[in-house]
């Protein structure tokens, strides 16, 4: 991981094997979102991959007893001590879904199986035009993963998700774009640079812990059974924010018609919106 003016780059960096994803990628992401968050430096955090591939998925090199293997094994995860082992690929979107910092996911290249399923807990998905995608899992006996049965609904219309996840096939960044799943489609030299450009113009002027509990808010609210939920949350946010210092300099700021300094920090300065009002759901 990088640090430059602000924005974090979690580079997946295994090049020679198309960043194949391995249980010791999943716990050095899960340790990356973790630092990111406590680091107060850091504003966003960029995903992308070493190399001409983003991440072609799970690694396979044990062949076919590949997922046999992994089922036999407990990755220790498991809250009620059950054998079940959990996907790491799950555990990883999760850690990204309470992420205080946004993230942007910049797919430079293929990104199949887990390789695009990590990707949707990031808040954009930028791609090279030339990237390819794919929804794997049918195609070799497994089932979708990463949380992904319940992200890619909310992201794409019902359908294109059903055709992309039942077929298993491998789909152009220009149909990812298309359907809405892809922010914004770049060539792959500048995908890096407008990541950055993006991060930047999505923090520049914004307070930190307003940033973090926007994004928790809008997340969260994916899930909730009605728009009563929010309203508490909100008002709970604003009730909190409205007492803290970061407002006093925002409105200062916008009367005195120069740019906001704002003092408070996630580290230290996170109102708990939720606890009351959304229970975290156990393994």
């Amino acid at each position: 991981m990088s640090i430059e003016d602000g924005i974090a780059v979690i580079t997946l960096d295994r090049p020679d094997k198309l960043n194949a994803f391995t249980t010791t990628m999943e716990n050095e992401l899960i340790e990356a979102f973790d630092a990111t968050d406590a680091n107060d430096a850091v504003r966003a955090v960029i995903l992308t991959g070493a190399g001409r591939a983003f991440c072609a998925g799970a690694d396979l090199s044990s062949g076919a007893e590949t997922f046999s293997e992994w089922s036999a094994e407990s990755n220790g995860n498991d809250a009620n001590g059950d054998d079940l082992r959990r996907d790491g690929g799950g555990r990883v979107v999760l850690r990204m879904f309470d992420s205080l910092k946004p993230i942007i996911a910049a797919i430079n290249g293929p990104a199949v199986g887990v390789g695009i399923t990590m990707t949707l807990a990031a808040d954009f998905r930028l791609a090279a035009d030339d990237a390819r995608m794919g929804f794997v899992f049918n195609r070799r006996g497994l089932v979708p993963e990463s949380c992904s049965s319940w992200l890619l609904p909310k992201l794409v219309p019902l359908q294109r998700a059903l055709d992309w996840i039942y077929s298993g096939r491998i789909f152009t960044a220009a149909e990812a774009f298309s359907a809405g799943l892809v922010y914004r489609l770049h060539s792959r030299e500048d995908l890096l640079g407008e990541a950055t450009a993006l991060a930047h113009s999505l923090t520049r002027d914004t307070a930190p812990v307003s940033v973090a509990l926007s994004r928790q808010m809008v997340w969260r609210m994916l899930g909730v059974e009605h728009p009563m939920v929010a309203h508490r949350v909100e008002s709970i946010g604003i009730n909190a924010r409205g007492a803290q210092a970061d407002v006093r300099e925002g409105i200062a700021a916008f009367l005195e018609k120069r740019e906001a300094v704002f003092p408070d920090r996630c580290s230290d300065a996170m109102p708990d919106l939720f606890s009351s009002h959304l229970p975290r759901p156990r393994w």
